[in-house]
């Protein structure tokens, strides 16, 4: 009988740490996925004032609020984006990185990540209709 009662007391013990262990562990990723989706996420409030930034460096010259001052049909509204067929922020950062028409592209001025956060920008600000300025 003792040596029943030591197996099922060593077994008993084994099998208490391994979920100790796994609780922790489980506990501990429930923590980090909170912080993660909870927290505010400065990394895209940087973002998006830096593709505001880039925006109004580069863009807002013939831009201004998302019109057109060289070619009026050529906005930044999404209805404009969307018949000419510019239906991404992919889209946008193409052109905003090749150029098109008469307008040059600026990656060489923007590099490739400058190019993307301006491209999200201005679409984020097509799909708000341009009224966060």
């Amino acid at each position: 009988m003792k040596i029943v009662n030591s197996i099922f007391h060593r077994s008993f013990n084994f099998i208490h740490h391994f979920f100790q262990k796994k609780l922790l562990f489980l506990t501990s990723l429930l923590v980090l996925i909170t912080i993660i989706f909870l927290v505010p996420n400065k990394t895209s409030a940087v973002t998006e004032k830096s593709g505001k930034l880039l925006f109004q460096n580069y863009c807002a010259g013939c831009h201004i609020n998302g019109g057109n001052i060289i070619r009026r049909s050529r906005t930044l509204k999404i209805s404009a984006l969307k018949r000419r067929g510019i239906d991404s922020p992919e889209a946008i950062a193409k052109i905003t990185r090749e150029g098109i028409g008469i307008m040059s592209g600026y990656e060489e001025d923007l590099g490739e990540d400058g190019v993307q956060l301006v491209a999200k920008w201005i679409w984020d600000e097509a799909q708000n209709a341009w009224t966060q300025g």
